[in-house]
């Protein structure tokens, strides 16, 4: 039986959360504080995390589930914690994704080691976990979606920014203060300001000295640990600016918009919520409308690139697949390849986790049908495992890139 996460806890446990999305945790961590929680973010990298995945989780499994609970038992086992008094935490996203099995997994490595006793947390919307212990009430939840806009953003213009920046260090020092800056707005409410909020973001960033030097765009698409994670897609952003090229990566609110969509596709599909239709649809609109405050002050400024409304990158998809298509990043994976590439961004790196059977359908399966629409398009599919190859990654990785200027050399000569 495991040890179940009660309110009285949170006084005295500390909660680890394992990394995914950098800037964005950046808000979660205080706001998950605000309501009591005492929570500390893994940003551990290391072989270790990888072997000790191994050790308690089948190398069939998904890779990212395999880096997950192997960052969880590498802390645990570093000395740093005392695990009379530590909890831990994973999001489940639900339905036929293996995802759906982390919680299990996790406790079961946790019995293996005999830290049963350990509480586990799972933050989801889909009934997994009734008993979780996260008391997700409406200002709870607000600030959250706030702050994965607010991270959304930052990771949109910092994308923009960093590839070009004179002084090495300087687009992050920016984010950092921003951050800390806007978490007292989250303190007396301000956080809903977001139309100042954004214009103060655009005006900070492009204050920072960048050069004028053109660079390639790419897109980075995948399952969503591997698409964010530094740690599952071995610092892949940072890889590509180092090459010089500009990382393009869509915010995981798009993500939030494609669980809501599902419920509005599984209600004209199968008659399905038919209770509940209204509220995936009133949600679908609120949530598109405060991404759209943020596109539009984008555009009103001019120096960045927009990111796209999400209704253009369902329509996008549309010819392709079908929308029934949602185990996984589903029609959503395919959706943004088209969206990226009618966008002008024709070079996109796919990271999968090895065996993902619905990413590996909806993304190297849809390749040779987008292609034969956009025969320009340069994808690259790329696996990560613990027994792949990094070598091999990369080199794929540089194919692509050196298919990129090649394509680019092409263009200016025509």
């Amino acid at each position: 039986m495991y040890t179940k996460f009660t309110s009285d806890m949170k006084a005295d446990h500390l909660i680890l959360v394992p990394s995914m999305l950098p800037i964005h945790f950046k808000f979660f961590k205080p706001i998950f504080e605000k309501n009591g929680y005492h929570i500390e973010l893994l940003e551990t990298d290391n072989d270790n995390i990888r072997e000790e995945g191994l050790a308690h989780v089948h190398n069939d499994m998904c890779y990212p589930a395999l880096l997950v609970i192997g960052q969880f038992i590498d802390a645990l086992k570093s000395g740093k914690y005392d695990l009379d008094h530590v909890a831990l935490a994973i999001t489940q996203t639900g339905g036929g994704c293996r995802a759906s099995n982390y919680l299990s997994l996790l406790r079961k490595a946790l019995e293996r080691e005999g830290w049963d006793y350990i509480p586990v947390l799972s933050l989801n919307f889909s009934g997994l976990e009734k008993d979780s212990g996260v008391e997700m009430d409406l200002p709870l939840i607000m600030r959250t979606i706030y702050g994965a806009l607010y991270g959304d953003a930052l990771m949109w213009l910092k994308n923009q920014v960093m590839p070009y920046e004179v002084h090495k260090g300087e687009t992050m020092r920016v984010i950092d203060e921003m951050v800390d800056e806007l978490m007292v707005s989250f303190e007396n409410g301000g956080y809903r300001k977001s139309k100042k909020i954004y214009r103060d973001m655009i005006d900070r960033m492009k204050a920072i000295e960048r050069t004028k030097e053109p660079k390639i765009r790419v897109g980075i698409v995948g399952e969503i640990y591997m698409k964010y994670s530094p740690l599952g897609n071995q610092h892949l952003e940072d890889y590509l600016m180092q090459e010089g090229f500009e990382p393009v990566l869509s915010g995981v609110m798009d993500f939030v918009l494609y669980s809501i969509e599902n419920g509005l596709i599984d209600y004209k599909y199968y008659h399905m919520h038919s209770k509940s239709w209204g509220i995936y649809q009133i949600a679908k609109d609120v949530v598109m409308r405060m991404q759209k405050t943020f596109r539009d002050a984008v555009k009103q400024d001019g120096t960045f690139v927009a990111p796209d409304d999400f209704s253009e990158v369902i329509r996008a998809g549309r010819p392709f697949i079908d929308p029934g298509v949602k185990m996984g990043e589903g029609w959503l994976l395919t959706s943004e390849v088209v969206s990226l590439i009618q966008s002008g961004v024709t070079n996109v790196i796919m990271c999968q986790p090895f065996g993902c059977l619905p990413n590996h359908i909806v993304a190297k399966g849809m390749t040779h049908k987008i292609k034969q629409e956009y025969p320009n398009a340069n994808i690259a599919p790329i696996d990560f495992d613990p027994s792949a190859s990094h070598v091999n990654q990369e080199n794929r990785i540089r194919l692509m890139m050196a298919n990129a200027k090649l394509n680019a050399r092409m263009q200016e000569q025509n």
